[in-house]
Formats: C-alpha cells, sequence, structure tokens
C-alpha cells in the first residue's frame, strides 16, 4: 500500500512538471466557493461551487473517502439523497465515485465524472452503518460472470434499484455493463421505457453509473448526445459481444483540452 502511494505521488510530481493546469485539477483538496456551476462535458469539464455528500445518511454510505471524490453538483447530492430514501426498501446506497472538489480529471480510474453529474453506486446493497474497514476497503463484488448473473449477487432488489433510478426524469443515462442490458432486455416484459437510459459500457459489473442531465441555468454545461431511437436491445447491443469491443477498441474519446473557465477555477 505505501509502494502504491509513493507511485501515485511520483506520478503526480511528473504531471505537475509537465503541465501544471492538468496537476492542479487533480491535486486541489477543497472547492472554489461560490455559486455551483457544471462546466464543461463530464468527460471534459470541472465543477464551481462543489458539495459534499456526507459520509452517512438515511439509506447511503459513501466508500472509501481517502480518495476525495465524494463531491459534486447540488443537484448531484440532492439527488443521492433523495434517491436514498425512495430506494431504502431495498437496502442501503453504498456511494462509490463521485468527482473531485473541484471537478476535473482524475489520476486514474475514470475519464469521466468532471464536471460533477456523474456518480457510481455499487449494485450490492449495504446495511448501516458500516465500519471504518468496510468504508475503506469495500468488497467490489461483480454481479455478471460472462452473459450470467451470479446467484447471490442479483435478485429483483438490484433489477427494481436500476429501475428507479432510470425512471427518474433527472437522469440522463445510467451506464452498466453490456451482459447486464442484455439479461435486463431478455427479462423485461412490458413497461420496459426505462431500458433506453441503460447504456452499455466497458466495465461496469460491479456498479452502475449515473449521469444527471445539466442543470437548469447551467449556461457552460455541455449536454451528452440524444440517445438513440429505441430501448436499445436489438441488434445495436450485439457489438458489444463482437471481439473487437471485447479488446476495447471503441470510438475515440473528445479532446482533452482545458477551457479556459476550468484554468480559472483550477489554478485558484
Amino acid at each position: 500500500m505505501i509502494g502504491r502511494w509513493i507511485a501515485l505521488g511520483l506520478g503526480l510530481m511528473i504531471a505537475l512538471m509537465a503541465n501544471k493546469a492538468w496537476a492542479d485539477q487533480i491535486i486541489a483538496t477543497r472547492p472554489v466557493p461560490g455559486p455551483a456551476q457544471a462546466i464543461g462535458s463530464p468527460a471534459n469539464g470541472c465543477l464551481a461551487g462543489g458539495q459534499a455528500l456526507p459520509l452517512s445518511g438515511p439509506g447511503w454510505e459513501t466508500l472509501r473517502p481517502e480518495r476525495n471524490r465524494f463531491w459534486g453538483h447540488p443537484d448531484l447530492v440532492n439527488f443521492i439523497q433523495d434517491m436514498a430514501g425512495r430506494t431504502a426498501s431495498l437496502g442501503t446506497l453504498l456511494i462509490a465515485d463521485m468527482a473531485q472538489p473541484r471537478g476535473g480529471h482524475m489520476a486514474y480510474g475514470h475519464g469521466s465524472h468532471q464536471n460533477g453529474l456523474d456518480v457510481d453506486i455499487l449494485y450490492r446493497l449495504g446495511v448501516q452503518p458500516l465500519s471504518e474497514d468496510e468504508r475503506a476497503r469495500p468488497l467490489m463484488d461483480e454481479v455478471i460472470d460472462g452473459q450470467a448473473f451470479i446467484a447471490g449477487r442479483w435478485d429483483e432488489r438490484q433489477t427494481a434499484l436500476v429501475k428507479i433510478f432510470a425512471e427518474d426524469s433527472r437522469v440522463e443515462r445510467i451506464f452498466v455493463n453490456a451482459a447486464i442490458k442484455r439479461q435486463l432486455c431478455k427479462a423485461a416484459r412490458s413497461q420496459n421505457e426505462w431500458l433506453r437510459k441503460l447504456r452499455p459500457w466497458w466495465g461496469h459489473a460491479d456498479h452502475f453509473h449515473v449521469r444527471l442531465k445539466c442543470p437548469a441555468g447551467d449556461p457552460h454545461c455541455v449536454t451528452g448526445p440524444a440517445l438513440p431511437p429505441g430501448l436499445g436491445c436489438g441488434s445495436e447491443l450485439d457489438w458489444w459481444f463482437s471481439s473487437e469491443a471485447k479488446a476495447g477498441k471503441g470510438p475515440p474519446g473528445p479532446p482533452q483540452t482545458i477551457s479556459p473557465a476550468c484554468q480559472a477555477i483550477f489554478a485558484q
């Protein structure tokens, strides 16, 4: 563990010397005060007026606080707290990464989560309260093995959990493992429009990734592309099981540039 942190520290020092603007966004430990703004896109942006999600609350527990990724736009924090109440009968929400205090690029783990509107939530439901060790080193249990759900890790509660999130009007899209999407498509009967918001993406076998719509009145927030028509359960899903997809050969991501607005935030 010590070696890991030393390596990370050396990596940050190199980043700092190579590009101060990129390094500043990674090492900022506090938010920029003032009005909340989600700036740019989730994959190329930053956050002003970020708010911290408390470590514990009615129906949720925040994991791995040492990462300092429990920040978000106030709309996201309010959303999580609201959804924790709405899903309390299923179990405790286990909240993984949100954003850094000022958003921006992370040293590892994500290319998104940059403008304070993304949150990762474990499929595994918890029981409150968590011990210090459970919070710092949570079980990240994958729920799917190849093409099938793992017995004891997925049942009607997980389906209900994802459905409740997908049906909320504040949610733009939810990223899940392609095999999970396929299984949910197979199981769905009527009233399945919520499946449209579930978008397949690599990984996401132990958590689902919720992205909110841009807040009203945030002129610098970049809205994601419109969801394609249909539920996404047809032939378009098949590509995710091709050799190309398994090799991780997806479309290139957007160019990573730092806008003047974000440069100002990271420099404070």
